[in-house]
């Protein structure tokens, strides 16, 4: 059997990190989700947005695909999908989501190199959400060089909708359970998508005060935890220290208070 013959899985979606530019895919975005036997699988690129409305999937769905080992990236948890192949499936159950995820959860980065994982979920101990505006150079560039590929696709017959970036930037300061201070930027397309939506609602300033009031508060008292990646380029498989993404923000109670679950 060949190392990239094609293969069947089947996945739980819990994490979609923000859309990239590709020079050979249009835009991708990076996800991950935990199969029926509780260990994580990752799926890239996806042209997500350039998707049919029935292959769109959301956090908690579960998705069958086609998949072989992709040659420029040696985690193990890495899948090189064919997006023709995917089938939404339905949603995990929330008993689904304790039982699976909860094993995966660790008290800091420490633990999750020493063994041997590429995509993790850490409770964290403290939290502080804050944002950084853009400057109006950034965000011409950012549009600049979208519109651009975007240019590029009716040369393949395909379409997607105009892409407005961010005018802010959003961090997380936080503090694992070893009492660790940490600080990452937030590349979940979630805490994007919730930005616009607040701000078109309520304006920009109130979007921001909401989001805070949301993660600091109603987020964290019930019981939030992070997913991160590694890079696909800094990490151990390629024989330098793990560099660790934030890429997912989930309520997911621990094991003694399922009813404080929010989903």
């Amino acid at each position: 059997m060949s190392l990239y013959e094609k293969k069947q899985d089947e996945c739980c979606i819990i994490i979609k990190a923000q859309p990239h530019r590709s020079s050979k895919y249009f835009e991708t975005v990076c996800c991950a989700g935990i199969g029926r036997d509780g260990v994580w699988r990752r799926q890239y690129p996806v042209p997500f947005r350039n998707l049919p409305k029935n292959q769109k999937f959301g956090r908690w769905d579960w998705i069958e695909y086609d998949w072989v080992k992709p040659s420029d990236d040696l985690r193990a948890e890495s899948q090189k999908v064919d997006p023709d192949s995917i089938v939404v499936k339905g949603k995990m159950t929330k008993a689904e989501q304790i039982k699976l995820l909860n094993p995966l959860v660790r008290s800091s980065f420490a633990e999750s190199n020493d063994k041997g994982d590429s995509l993790t979920l850490i409770r964290p101990k403290e939290i502080k959400f804050k944002w950084s505006k853009k400057s109006q150079s950034e965000l011409e560039s950012e549009a600049s060089k979208h519109a651009e590929l975007s240019r590029q696709l009716p040369m393949f017959g395909e379409t997607v909708e105009d892409w407005d970036p961010s005018p802010y930037s959003f961090r997380l300061d936080w503090v694992d359970l070893d009492n660790t201070k940490r600080s990452h930027e937030m590349d979940d397309w979630e805490t994007l998508g919730a930005y616009f939506r607040f701000e078109r609602d309520h304006g920009e300033e109130n979007a921001l005060k909401i989001l805070r009031e949301k993660y600091e508060k109603e987020r964290f008292n019930n019981g939030l935890v992070l997913g991160f990646s590694t890079h696909k380029r800094r990490n151990a498989t390629r024989g330098t220290e793990n560099q660790w993404l934030l890429v997912g923000l989930l309520a997911l109670p621990e094991n003694n208070q399922p009813d404080m679950f929010l989903g």
